[in-house]
């Protein structure tokens, strides 16, 4: 199984993204999928997950900003991201766990800066 993540950039402080988590597998496989992110220096941080029956999960540092979801039909996950502010600066890593195991896509960086 391999994600794919994408979406990342250098936005403005109150400025939105989407990322996205492409998988190739079907992603109704995965029982739960989400994202983490990393800042430099800082330990890494669970953002936000979703289950496959759909029950979400967002970190209070985001909460009522970040909204995850998934499209079973495109096997792709979203993570959208409003009113963003400096310290949401990171790199940000989707995961997907499957019985056999935990999956990672590759980082996709944002950076919220004016």
């Amino acid at each position: 199984v391999q994600l794919q993540a994408s979406g990342g950039g250098l936005v403005q402080p109150g400025g939105s993204l989407r990322l996205s988590c492409a998988a190739s597998a079907s992603i109704s496989s995965f029982y739960v999928m989400g994202w983490y992110r990393q800042a430099p220096g800082k330990e890494r941080e669970l953002v936000a997950t979703i289950s496959s029956g759909g029950t979400t999960f967002v970190a209070d540092s985001v909460k009522g900003r970040f909204t995850l979801s998934r499209d079973n039909a495109k096997n792709t996950m979203y993570l959208q991201m409003n009113s963003l502010k400096p310290e949401d600066t990171a790199v940000y890593y989707c995961f997907a766990n499957k019985i056999q195991g935990k999956f990672w896509g590759q980082g996709t960086q944002v950076t919220v800066s004016s």
